[in-house]
């Protein structure tokens, strides 16, 4: 089966993996010099889903990376039985949706704030035959996605403010996540921010199944034994 952009619909296969409790090593931290070598580590250490970092230096201040390094390992992690999990920190998200699929996203989530018709753009990010998914900032309360139940797979509550890597887990975000997983209505709740060992338990028990890491995985000097450490506070799979 194909969407109308000509892409696989993945939705299916990637639902699967995403309706489990999973660590997502993010590749924002990772050494580009060597990015399919580190990939396959942490697949190697059980990952099974790879976050992608899109930053555009307008709707946070950093520029990161594109389709093209999503599509650079997008074969490594699909033929590994992975999928890849695109978190657009950009303004205008719908534009890129299209791109996004094509070059092997299984999941797209972009941000609340980014955008003024999140309904319009869930769809069409359902339609490339994608997991669909919308963040919440810090500061934006949980009640904004009451309205979206129907249209997201996935709710991501950021648990630092979007930009950057290696940032101080926000301490209030457990209470957050238990709000978002009374309001939202949806199986999946994603936190992304400060995730590490120490951390991660708190929004696990707070009702959070997916949790994203980034310098704690990439940033140490062993990225599959961060991998697991993080994965057994998590009681992840």
């Amino acid at each position: 089966m194909e969407t109308t952009t000509g892409q696989p619909a993945r939705a299916g296969s990637a639902a699967e993996l995403f309706g489990a409790r999973r660590v997502a090593p993010s590749i924002l931290s990772a050494d580009f010099a060597r990015l399919g070598a580190q990939v396959a580590e942490v697949i190697a250490a059980g990952a099974r889903i790879i976050h992608i970092d899109v930053m555009d230096g307008h709707f946070v201040p950093p520029i990161t990376i594109g389709p093209l390094v999503a599509a650079s390992i997008a074969d490594q992690v699909h033929d590994a039985g992975g999928a890849l999990d695109v978190h657009l920190m950009i303004e205008r998200p719908g534009d890129h949706v299209a791109e996004f699929a094509r070059a092997g996203a299984d999941c797209i989530t972009f941000h609340f704030e980014a955008d003024p018709h999140v309904n319009r753009t869930l769809g069409a990010i359902r339609e490339a035959g994608c997991l669909a998914g919308v963040a919440l900032n810090p500061g934006t309360p949980a009640t904004s996605v009451t309205e979206l139940t129907s249209a997201a797979d996935l709710v991501l509550c950021m648990s630092v403010n979007p930009g950057w890597g290696g940032q101080e887990f926000i301490a209030s975000s457990p209470d957050k996540v238990s709000r978002l997983v009374d309001l939202a209505q949806v199986q999946r709740i994603e936190v992304d921010g400060g995730i590490d060992a120490d951390t991660v338990g708190s929004v696990a028990e707070a009702g959070a199944t997916l949790f994203v890491a980034g310098s704690a995985v990439f940033g140490d000097p062993e990225p599959a034994d961060a991998y697991r450490r993080i994965t057994t506070a998590a009681g992840a799979t």
